[in-house]
């Protein structure tokens, strides 16, 4: 098992909330020699079928041997499997609702394992308090507890699309993230949505100020933008809506 070096911390919870102080409570005093980082908590609620895009990019240029621990889980206290992912030199503990399949889709090298264990004391409700964040401890402390293998055809989400026309995020500045690589379409490609056909700019300084385009964000994913606007408010989108992209076949 990888020696991981942090934790990084991907969840839906919000900004303001006290879930993720919890978590990030049990995890700084039971694990003091390892940074505990709140990468992402405002992913779309109850939507692992859209966050799933979003974390091949979203982790895609920073540093290996990280544990991350994933969870967006509209099924929590259901029938629903825990996961452990090892992916590309990382590991990832999660809901098995499609949250990692992507992740373990697009890997070079991967190995995907269920958690059988489960702890004395566990809510209905909280799972990432009281099984996610146990499990990922007792990992790190190099504990032993009961997995079984998986294959990547056994994970929910597994025969999802390669590529999403959906919005999958939008940022604070109303910028809206797509389930699309970037790399995957021409720049000559025009996006439809909200009623606008657009084309591609390579940068925001490229087109007057108030005109919405698409470019390939830093996560290298199609992102819909206003120059010095918000694109969410001018196109009247919201995260989850499709996309249509001219001559891109998306199945």
């Amino acid at each position: 098992m990888l020696d991981c070096k942090r934790i990084a911390l991907v969840t839906d919870f919000g900004i303001a909330s006290p879930y993720l102080g919890q978590i990030r409570l049990l995890l700084t005093t039971t694990l003091p020699s390892l940074p505990v980082i709140e990468l992402i908590s405002d992913l779309p609620p109850f939507r692992p079928d859209l966050a799933a895009y979003l974390l091949p990019g979203l982790i895609r240029d920073l540093p290996s041997s990280t544990l991350f621990l994933t969870v967006v889980d509209p099924g929590v206290g259901s029938e629903r499997r825990a996961l452990l992912l090892e992916a590309d030199g990382n590991l990832f503990i999660g809901p098995d609702n499609g949250l990692l399949a992507i992740i373990a889709r697009r890997a070079h090298q991967y190995r995907i394992w269920c958690l059988d264990w489960r702890p004395l004391r566990l809510s209905a409700t909280f799972h990432g308090r009281d099984l996610f964040a146990p499990a990922a401890i007792a990992l790190l402390r190099g504990e032993t507890l009961s997995w079984s293998s998986l294959t990547l055809e056994d994970l929910a989400g597994g025969a999802w699309l390669e590529e999403l026309p959906r919005i999958v995020y939008q940022d604070i500045y109303g910028n809206l993230m797509l389930g699309i690589r970037a790399e995957k379409i021409e720049p000559t490609a025009i996006i439809s949505l909200g009623g606008q056909a657009l084309s591609w700019a390579r940068t925001f300084s490229e087109v007057p100020a108030g005109q919405a385009f698409w470019y390939e964000n830093a996560f290298g994913l199609v992102e819909v933008a206003v120059n010095q606007g918000s694109a969410a408010q001018t196109l009247g989108l919201s995260v989850g809506q499709e996309v249509t992209l001219a001559g891109f076949p998306m199945a």
